[in-house]
């Protein structure tokens, strides 16, 4: 098995409640809940985390094709949101990706950076099935 990541993740969470810090490769952001689920909101919650991932994914992604085209796009935007319906006792997560580009862009060209974004890495971990696994590790290493 060959991991993407060098390094993994790394979140702490300590009795502050909600606020973990989640450190990476060279850098750490702060996550939170909001005020009203008992957090201080001083940094986004894990739903805005995931779907900060889709719409930088996708930005970056659109960024790299326009410059390889040599497309002058000079502005691209990504607003995301999502919902949730129960239908025969599975949840359905639904997620809106609503791409906005300056008016200048041609309408072939916004098709094609369609398509393009509906391949971004992120959309692509989304669309497919995940499996997560878990395991119990101790700081002194006996734990698993």
């Amino acid at each position: 098995m060959q991991y993407k990541l060098e390094q993994p993740i790394l979140a702490k969470i300590g009795l502050e409640k909600y606020q973990c810090t989640i450190e990476w490769r060279n850098g750490r952001i702060i996550a939170d809940e909001s005020v009203a689920t008992g957090g201080r909101d001083t940094g986004p919650n894990p739903g805005d985390l995931l779907l900060s991932s889709l719409a930088s994914c996708t930005l970056i992604t659109l960024r790299m094709y326009i410059d390889h085209k040599g497309w002058t796009i000079p502005e691209i935007a990504v607003k995301v949101n999502l919902y949730q319906e129960t239908k025969d006792e599975n949840l359905i997560t639904f997620i809106d990706r609503d791409i906005v580009f300056p008016d200048l862009v041609d309408p072939v060209q916004m098709q094609r950076l369609i398509e393009v974004a509906q391949r971004c890495p992120i959309s692509k971990i989304l669309e497919n099935k995940v499996q997560i696994q878990t395991t119990i590790n101790t700081t002194n290493g006996k734990g698993s």
